[in-house]
């Protein structure tokens, strides 16, 4: 049943510390009809010329930071529901998702606040060792001057969240640049911070073109840390671009979920489907590849086959929906066209498969052949490949087999299988017995290999490459 009605167009600007700035409007479409949600203003070389002076640190205590973010957080919670209609409306997510990355996003904030009273400064003594002295070194962490903060469609609020809340912890300012996809979130959420007390010029918010905003925020020298989530190919690029700075780069996965054949098999299936369709997809840490021992193949699939009905795709503005649209229909015909080539391939559709506009129905494929497309490469979207593997030596190295090394999840009750994968997956997170994207606000979150470069992201760690290490010491 639809339930989507056109409302009035949300117009808002681009900020630059605080103030309303740009002049040409971008259309931010909803995918679900392919109508406009929304106009941008977006800013020009002059606007981020502006917006690297103007953004500026302020000298704030510990204390002030954490009643920001504190407020924040309230301010969200109180808003709840329009920040997830405002996700739902430039992603096609549905009302499900929307609903559950806001009140992550509460919590990245509430962890961020905490953070901020934590005292980050160590002591050590030097006359431990018989070269020393009878001083104490003393360790302090000052903020970096300018951080540039790039994020991706996918999650809108949330992965701005995860890059300014431990920015407001620990004094940086930034200047932000949210997806062109999905920039009505991030303005909101931008205003939102401002009403919460953060001084203006520690936060500028932009929407430009890749040439006359982006390469040239990446590359100047005022930008001290580029944090960037999004593909392989764009993190490459900014690399090669940003020049003698530090880098996050949080990039793409191809994340397997092991099934071995002691499994619990309604566990597996329910890990399955969670991990292959919830935000339609569309998430650096889905599972991209269901890995199932040879044993336990039939019954699985059958099982998993029989849940894709719990999942129906429908108007996203629906309750009773479960997947929405991916973010827009080129990127459904790419999956799609994927679905194909399998076929073609000697694959079968076992559920699913059918596309109407940007909406693709949750796809479970079976008897995919392991140099597919689709198993190789990141398939943004609600498919689920299902690939028999032969045991646990067998699944481990198909694991590793890719360029990618996010997450990844293995289903079993065996402790030596579960010690095997944790030291023989090389990935940035092993979760036994849930899904490869399981975590925490706070715990560390990142990559190997082609999945992401520098520190990693979550609030703790992300506060860490915030900050610079000032060392100095005292007679003592």
């Amino acid at each position: 049943m639809s339930v989507t009605k056109q409302t009035e167009i949300l117009e808002l600007p681009s900020y630059i510390a605080g103030e309303a700035a740009g002049g040409d409007l971008l259309d931010v479409i909803y995918p679900y009809t392919g109508e406009v949600a929304g106009r941008v203003r977006q800013v020009d070389g002059a606007g981020l010329e502006r917006a690297l002076t103007a953004t500026q640190p302020v000298e704030m205590t510990r204390w002030a930071r954490h009643e920001i973010l504190t407020k924040a957080r309230t301010l969200l919670s109180e808003r709840a529901e329009e920040f997830a209609q405002l996700i739902r409306c430039e992603t096609g997510l549905c009302m499900r998702e929307t609903r559950y990355e806001v009140g992550r996003t509460q919590d990245v904030l509430q962890f961020a606040a905490m953070e901020a009273l934590r005292d980050d400064g160590q002591i050590f003594s030097c006359d431990i060792s018989p070269q020393g002295q009878a001083r104490k070194i003393f360790t302090i962490r000052e903020p970096l001057k300018l951080v540039a903060a790039i994020t991706p469609f996918n999650h809108p609020l949330n992965q701005v969240a995860h890059k300014l809340s431990p920015a407001i912890a620990a004094g940086a300012p930034v200047i932000l640049k949210p997806s062109e996809k999905t920039p009505l979130t991030a303005l909101r959420f931008t205003e939102l911070l401002y009403e919460a007390g953060l001084p203006p010029t520690m936060l500028s918010t932009i929407v430009g073109s890749v040439d006359e905003v982006v390469t040239p925020l990446i590359a100047d020298d005022r930008v001290e840390l580029v944090s960037f989530t999004g593909s392989v190919a764009i993190g490459k690029t900014i690399s090669r671009t940003a020049g003698y700075k530090k880098l996050c780069l949080e990039l793409g996965g191809n994340s397997p979920l092991i099934v071995l054949d002691d499994a619990d098999l309604d566990l597996a299936v329910t890990l399955a489907a969670e991990g292959c369709f919830r935000n339609s997809g569309q998430r650096c840490t889905a599972v991209k590849r269901l890995l199932i021992h040879e044993a336990v193949l039939g019954e699985f699939t059958e099982a998993f086959v029989a849940k894709v009905a719990e999942y129906p795709c429908d108007d996203p503005a629906d309750d009773a929906t479960r997947v929405g649209t991916v973010i827009d229909e080129p990127t459904a015909k790419l999956l799609e066209s994927r679905v194909e080539k399998a076929v073609a391939s000697g694959a079968c559709v076992l559920a699913g498969g059918n596309r109407n506009g940007a909406q693709l129905e949750p796809t479970v494929i079976a008897d995919v052949p392991r140099d597919a497309e689709m198993v190789v490469r990141e398939s943004f979207g609600p498919l689920a490949p299902i690939i028999s593997v032969r045991d646990l030596d067998d699944a481990i190295a198909f694991a590793n087999g890719t360029a990618f090394g996010l997450s990844c999840g293995v289903v079993t009750n065996n402790m030596d299988a579960m010690l095997a994968c944790v030291k023989g997956i090389r990935t940035g997170t092993v979760n036994i017995n849930a899904v490869p994207g399981y975590r925490i606000e706070s715990s560390p979150f990142g990559g190997v290999k082609d999945s992401g470069l520098g520190i990693k992201e979550g609030v703790i760690e992300s506060m860490k490459y915030m900050t610079n290490v000032k060392t100095f010491s005292l007679p003592w």
